[in-house]
Order: structure tokens, then sequence, then C-alpha cells
């Protein structure tokens, strides 16, 4: 019961802030040289996201960080977060996810097709200066919206450097 009304109530201020982030939002120029990725924990450990986006991108040390659904069993990471890692006022408690939201990105990605509450949050709270995601997660987040498969990743990042290199966002 409790799970339920903390997760209205963030659901509840992430609208909110949400809104407040579509009136103020403005999109960077400047170039891509580093990325963020938020993903799920079922996607990072089946996919190696950062060897293909820093291949594809021509960047180097991409950061990543996954969400995983809390089991009290998990030993704490430094590289995953979960719904305990958030409190009721849908502001993350988790010092080294609140150190990647803080690093202002070039580039976030969420790499994540299905809508997931704290995922979202994290991408909204993120300092990053352009974001792109999955299409039909959350249209109002992203500067640039892909639509692809979570399973083809090779094809995500292709697609994602054609339309960066079309923003004059990349190099080559």
């Amino acid at each position: 019961m409790f799970s339920n009304l903390k997760h209205s109530l963030i659901k509840k201020r992430f609208n909110k802030s949400l809104l407040n982030f579509i009136a103020d939002k403005s999109i960077s120029q400047k170039e891509i040289l580093t990325v963020g990725i938020l993903t799920t924990d079922e996607i990072s450990s089946q996919f190696d996201l950062q060897k293909e986006i820093e291949a594809t991108l021509n960047v180097r040390n991409v950061k990543l960080y996954s969400y995983r659904k809390y089991d009290k069993l998990d030993e704490v990471s430094f590289k995953h977060f979960s719904e305990k890692d958030i409190n009721w006022k849908g502001n993350f408690t988790h010092q080294s996810l609140l150190g990647f939201l803080e690093q202002p990105f070039d580039l976030l990605i969420g790499y994540f097709d299905t809508n997931n509450l704290y995922l979202e949050n994290a991408v909204l709270q993120s300092k990053s200066l352009f974001k792109t995601g999955f299409a039909n997660v959350n249209p109002q987040l992203y500067d640039i919206e892909i639509v692809e498969d979570v399973e083809h990743l090779s094809q995500f990042s292709t697609e994602l450097k054609k339309y960066l290199q079309i923003l004059k966002k990349l190099k080559n």
C-alpha cells in the first residue's frame, strides 16, 4: 500500500516538474563530446551499450547508469539504482546517481522503450544538454526520439549518429 502511495506521489511530482521542464526547455548547439546512458539492468546486461555508442559516435568514456527493481539481496552499487533510491518528494537520494545526474553531458541517451517512472524521472532531473531516447516513452523528455526496437542497438546508434550529424553535433 505504501509503495503505491509513494509511486502516485512521485508520479504527481514528476508531471509537475515535466511541465516546468517543457516551459524552460532550450536546445544546445554544443558538439557532442560527453555521453551518458540511462537504461535498465536487463538491457545493460544483454548489450554492451558503452562500447557500441563509443564506436558509432566516435566518443570516449561513455558513462552508464542502470535501473534495477529493488531486491534486498542485491548489493549497493555505484552503477545501479532502484525505487528505494528516490524519496517521497521525487528526489533521488543515491549519491552516486546524483553525481551522474549533475554531470552536464553533451548527450544523454535514455535507452529504454517502456514507461518507467524512475528512469523517466532520472532523465528529467539530468543536467544533460541534449537528450535522446526511444519514441513512445515520453515525447516531452527528449530533443530527439528514435523509432527502433531496443534489441537493435546498432540500428539505433546508426540512426542517432545520422540525426546528430544533420544537426551538426558530431564532427564526422
